[in-house]
């Protein structure tokens, strides 16, 4: 069955990889989603991105705010209570909310990757901006201290004013665990909206604290754009507090 769910997602997407309509870069180009949930498990997060580059019209930056619960072991909602954009030649301002779902599909470890699937509901409040659908596959693989996980999504306008085509991006990231509080590593991401595509390198890792449940979740880095259109430089900051 698990099998069947990857075969039939994988399909829909690629079929859907097509005319992809110009759009600005939000905190969420900036994330390798994990398709892992872990039941009973609570996370508050917060994240971002700013550019560097001279060119005006390559200049931004955002963030985020969302709080999760995994449900059971393979259902994960997340509410994102904060969506701050500053779009090149505009003021920053709070942009509207989203709700993210995150899919297991597949039991951690059994097949040779393991398979998640995201779906999410943007709600924007500014004017003129249609409502939006994101969806597509999460997928991860282990081997030893290394970790790679790759996402594919894709996003469909819809509500008043939608537009009838798809964008798609897709984010990679591979670390090294040298421990649990350090995890060097490489992250890439593809906008094929506006033709940039960036990689660089990062840093994870994870504390916990002593006598409790909490841990703190941490991702920072920089990306440099591979072609003209990037950015030069788009420096990245995840953090995240996880407790049950």
């Amino acid at each position: 069955m698990f099998s069947r769910r990857i075969a039939a997602s994988s399909a829909l997407a690629l079929g859907l990889a097509l005319n992809l309509p110009p759009a600005p870069a939000r905190a969420d180009d900036f994330i390798v989603y994990s398709p892992y949930v872990i039941e009973s498990r609570n996370e508050i997060e917060v994240r971002g991105y700013q550019y560097a580059d001279a060119r005006p019209d390559l200049k931004g930056s955002a963030a985020e705010l969302s709080i999760s619960r995994g449900v059971n072991s393979w259902w994960k909602p997340e509410l994102y209570l904060v969506e701050y954009l500053k779009s090149p030649g505009s003021n920053g301002a709070l942009h509207g909310y989203e709700f993210e779902n995150t899919f297991q599909l597949t039991p951690q470890g059994k097949y040779w990757a393991d398979a998640g699937f995201l779906a999410a509901f943007e709600r924007f409040t500014s004017a003129n901006t249609p409502d939006a659908i994101e969806f597509g596959p999460l997928l991860a693989k282990a081997s030893g201290r290394f970790a790679h996980v790759v996402n594919l999504i894709w996003e469909k306008q819809v509500g008043a004013g939608a537009g009838g085509n798809y964008g798609f991006r897709y984010s990679y990231s591979g670390t090294y665990a040298v421990s649990q509080a350090f995890r060097p590593g490489l992250e890439a991401y593809g906008r094929r909206a506006d033709h940039a595509y960036q990689a660089g390198p990062i840093a994870a890792g994870e504390w916990h604290f002593p006598g409790t449940t909490g841990n703190l979740e941490y991702r920072v880095g920089v990306v440099l754009g591979l072609n003209s259109d990037a950015p030069r430089q788009t420096w990245l900051a995840r953090f995240e507090y996880e407790f049950f």
